[in-house]
């Protein structure tokens, strides 16, 4: 009899699994394939546009996803420096290989955590309420709960042209079989939906004359915040190319072997990732298209070709390589596929991810209809988290969309209509400026230490950096700077020259200015900060809050403003035929996403404004 029983060993598997374990539950992990812990079968890389945002927020609550990928990246970089800061996102490429090993050992290292290599094929539950897990060897497991991260796997299909085959995450892989139709049994509804992955390439047969070389950062930016530069990085550049008229018309001659042209691929695909097939046929005034040559690990020839995600024929996609500059005389290692596999409505899942329609079993990563490792990683750990609170018989963790980008992603899930794979994008979070990677620890320092996930050392160290920006700020509001030490600086900048002191924090909003100038300007102020803290992240963000100190009173009151409609709990088996006045489409809605708060109502597609002030009415009755 197990707390808690994992399935599957993906990201989201490997976060559930080690969060309940951390707080001091007995886990099981079962996976099909125990060499395949955390594998990335598509891009090897972690973080991104939203997904760095995520990778961070999964370490400040305790996750090891940031870990992992800083202990075995092969290249750093922060993206969008050109932006503002709510659009800055860490990326790294990763060793494929370093990156499984490294997180099956933390996994193997968990007193708490059982490794099983079998696959769950069945739900065993009575009366709404969860039993045990029925695996393909025959034998039943108990638990109290159980989380399903089952990835690409359910009634896996892969294709590669006219032909298709079971498979479960890559050609070797098998699928899952059994378990969508037990959890159809349940009550539960599901749908198909598709991804892709380019070919291999060998390294060595690229002419690296032709092709843009993109380094890493000389100085990265790790995902941990505990991670500390120890040794010097050796990073491996990735490098950038394009497609040709000459490609697109090759690829159009595979179009009639298309799975996804002829209608043998049902499931919907991604529509910010598309085929390159399905780009030349969406954007056909486009004479290009970015190619990103990808190293897959320090010791391998593999090279992933990022932006050429292919199901077409294994001889039309070798044709059209070889007319992209660089890769004349390229070698395939293995060809690109679609795969499309089962997931499950997210609107069946409460913001707990505990199902509605099952007690005690969760629901995490792509069987909720989401894309990305990143996404999986944080659905598990929040899935493994508040499994864990729920034995322990505590409140769950649940986080709003002013507290994360995971906030966002879970409310999107139960809230919206999940047709295609679900990618997080910042533009999906109104309150971005605040969830900023750069301050991910201090947002989710009060949600980690109530988990207890978070040692007590981290959670002070987290205070500390609390109190020294305090200390900073305050620093700033009472400190002028002269004249004479300023005005090289502000003419430098397009400014006129001021003849008396200016206050620190007006200095700093002016565009152009930045904290670390007015260190620069000025010894005696300089003196002042660096005797609080010499740490270049805390000055960063000192020069962020300040900076954009009345964007950020603005978003705040707006989330004060939506936090009042949240707080208006509904009753989970609420009748909505009751409820007199409601919009014929609005208690459609209501009575199939069964929300749990009004904010939650207010956000389902379909339910009118009046249908919800009609709602609060009832409700206050």
């Amino acid at each position: 009899m197990y707390d808690v029983i994992i399935a599957g060993a993906g990201h989201a598997g490997c976060e559930a699994a080690l969060s309940a374990a951390r707080m001091g539950c007995s886990c099981l992990l079962v996976t099909t394939d125990l060499n395949a812990v955390a594998r990335m079968s598509c891009n090897p890389a972690i973080g991104g546009v939203a997904k760095g945002q995520i990778t961070r927020e999964i370490d400040a609550l305790g996750g090891e996803m940031a870990k992992a990928i800083d202990a075995t990246a092969i290249q750093f970089r922060l993206l969008n420096r050109s932006k503002g800061p709510a659009m800055h996102s860490p990326r790294a490429q990763a060793d494929r290989t370093l990156y499984s090993l490294y997180m099956r050992k933390v996994i193997e290292q968990e007193k708490n955590i059982d490794l099983l290599q079998d696959t769950v094929i069945g739900i065993d539950c009575l009366s709404g309420l969860l039993n045990g897990v029925k695996l393909s060897s025959g034998r039943i497991v108990r638990c109290t709960t159980a989380i399903l991260t089952c990835g690409t796997f359910l009634n896996g299909l892969i294709h590669i042209g006219m032909n298709h085959y079971a498979g479960g995450r890559t050609v070797a892989e098998p699928p899952v079989c059994g378990l969508s139709e037990s959890l159809v049994n349940l009550g539960f509804s599901y749908g198909r939906l598709k991804t892709g992955t380019p070919p291999r390439i060998d390294a060595r047969s690229v002419d690296y004359s032709l092709v843009e070389e993109q380094r890493g950062d000389d100085q990265p930016v790790f995902f941990s915040f505990l991670s500390k530069l120890q040794h010097e990085i050796r990073q491996k550049s990735c490098f950038v190319t394009k497609t040709t008229s000459e490609t697109h018309e090759i690829l159009k001659t595979g179009f009639d072997r298309s799975p996804l042209f002829t209608g043998k691929v049902q499931g919907v695909g991604p529509r910010y990732c598309p085929s390159i097939e399905d780009k030349i046929f969406r954007f056909p005034d486009k004479d290009s298209h970015h190619i990103f040559l990808e190293p897959e690990g320090y010791d391998t020839n593999e090279m992933y070709v990022n932006g050429f995600s292919t199901s077409l024929p294994e001889e039309i996609q070798i044709a059209a390589l070889r007319t992209v500059p660089g890769l004349k005389d390229v070698k395939t290692i293995r060809p690109g596929y679609a795969i499309e596999y089962d997931y499950f409505f997210p609107y069946q899942i409460k913001n707990t991810l505990e199902t509605k329609l099952v007690e005690n079993l969760y629901f995490a990563g792509q069987i909720n209809g989401t894309s990305g490792y990143e996404e999986a990683a944080a659905q598990g750990l929040i899935a493994g988290i508040n499994a864990a609170l729920k034995i322990q018989k505590r409140q769950p963790l649940i986080l709003k969309r002013s507290d994360a980008y995971i906030g966002v992603l879970i409310d999107d899930l139960i809230t919206k209509e999940t047709k295609e794979p679900y990618r997080m994008f910042t533009s999906s979070a109104e309150y971005r400026l605040q969830l900023r990677h750069d301050n991910a620890d201090i947002r989710l320092l009060e949600f980690a230490s109530y988990a207890g996930i978070v040692d007590q050392e981290t959670c002070a160290a987290r205070n500390r950096k609390i109190i020294l920006i305090d200390k900073l700020k305050q620093l700033c509001r009472s400190s002028k700077l002269s004249a004479d030490k300023i005005n090289i600086l502000l003419t430098k900048h397009g400014y006129p020259a001021v003849v008396s002191p200016q206050n620190a924090v007006n200095l700093v909003k002016r565009p152009g200015i930045h904290f670390h100038m007015l260190l620069e300007a000025s010894v005696n102020f300089s003196d002042s900060v660096l005797a609080v803290t010499s740490d270049p992240s805390i000055h960063e963000q000192i020069d962020i809050d300040l900076k954009y100190e009345g964007y950020l009173k603005r978003e705040l009151l707006m989330a004060e403003k939506i936090q009042r409609l949240e707080s208006h709990q509904i009753p989970v088996s609420y009748n909505y035929d009751s409820v007199a006045g409601l919009s014929n489409e609005g208690r459609e809605k209501l009575k199939k996403y069964r929300p749990e708060t009004i904010g939650q109502a207010s956000r389902i597609l379909g339910v009118s404004p009046s249908d919800i002030s009609v709602l609060m009415i009832h409700l206050g009755r």
